[in-house]
């Protein structure tokens, strides 16, 4: 068989994250003749078809779909990118240059918890390294992984969210760790407002004061507030909710909905509902007088998980930031798998 252009790769993965061979010419900065001409050298180079092209899809464009043939040579697209990257960058390295860029993602809570402790120890270790950070939820981080407009992302998942879906064969995900959840709670009482340490979950605490002297508290049941109003968050965070309370034997009254932490909490201070919240997210809220933050079943807690293009690791600043986020898991104070 000829020798595979990497172009070509790159061109049947737009085709296919398209849909159209105009939207994979736009995505690739090319023409849509352009790209048309390079599939049909190919095709008849290589002796197979590797697109079929259909009617007007609706979206402004031709429908185009790929075949077995195409398919198989597409999911091959981010792993040779992340190749001929490892390969420059290596080469930079022989040449005595320490440069080369890393694009990370990451949801919400992570942002103020464990992202400063990533780009700090990038900024420490590899100062040649252009880092950036885009805040999105792991649905959009994962897109994101697939389309080659991120190197690593930071994402979360829970119990049951793998059920009837298949592993992406293009992506690598590793455990760091556990994430616990806590039920954020109306409670009496003032005193000055207070931020809850890492560790804190687990103890019963109050924004007034930690009850008792620091001693862990026994989990409470959701099934406790089931006459309470809710408040919910992000789609998948919401669907846990829902999930856990049917589990409990109920249906939550979700009232309100936002995934911004502090603003969670300044609607539990003003009495309009209990939330569910991540530790990750408590970490770095403040908690007013009047909160109540008590931990739940451990089963409940979310995985904190990496993930990037399969042979990513090849690259070194992939590599890089890959050492950053292990260093940074401590912050989830728990045992990390395996």
């Amino acid at each position: 068989m000829d020798d595979i252009d990497p172009q070509l790769l790159r061109v049947l993965r737009a085709v296919a994250d398209g849909g159209s061979i105009t939207r994979a010419a736009a995505a690739l900065g090319s023409s849509q003749p352009a790209v048309s001409q390079l599939l049909a050298r190919a095709e008849r180079r290589l002796g197979h078809t590797l697109v079929l092209r259909s009617g007007q899809d609706g979206r402004g464009g031709r429908g185009a779909t790929l075949t077995d043939a195409g398919r198989v040579l597409a999911d091959h697209a981010l792993h040779v990118q992340a190749a001929l990257t490892a390969a420059r960058e290596d080469l930079d390295a022989v040449g005595g240059l320490t440069r080369g860029r890393v694009r990370l993602a990451g949801f919400p809570s992570a942002s103020s918890a464990l992202v400063p402790a990533v780009l700090a120890r990038m900024a420490a270790t590899a100062p040649g390294v252009t880092t950036s950070y885009v805040e999105v939820e792991p649905p959009e981080a994962l897109d994101l992984l697939r389309s080659g407009e991120v190197d690593v992302a930071l994402t979360f998942t829970y119990v049951g969210d793998e059920v009837g879906s298949a592993p992406d064969p293009g992506l690598v995900t590793r455990a760091l760790g556990r994430d616990p959840l806590a039920l954020v709670t109306p409670a009496g009482g003032s005193g000055t407002a207070r931020t809850v340490s890492a560790g804190a979950v687990g103890s019963g605490i109050v924004g007034a004061g930690a009850l008792g002297s620091g001693a862990v508290g026994s989990a409470v049941d959701l099934a406790s507030h089931r006459d309470a109003r809710w408040i919910g968050g992000c789609p998948r965070c919401r669907g846990h909710l829902l999930a856990s309370c049917a589990t409990a034997g109920f249906t939550p009254d979700i009232v309100l909905e936002t995934d911004n932490a502090a603003a969670v909490v300044g609607l539990v201070a003003a009495g309009l509902g209990v939330a569910l919240l991540p530790r990750l997210a408590l970490a770095t809220t403040v908690i007013p007088a009047g909160v109540r933050v008590d931990p739940v079943d451990d089963d409940l807690a979310r995985r904190v998980e990496v993930v990037i293009a399969r042979g990513a690791e090849r690259v070194p600043s992939v590599r890089a930031a890959l050492d950053a986020v292990r260093s940074a898991a401590h912050l989830l104070d728990g045992p990390l798998p395996g």
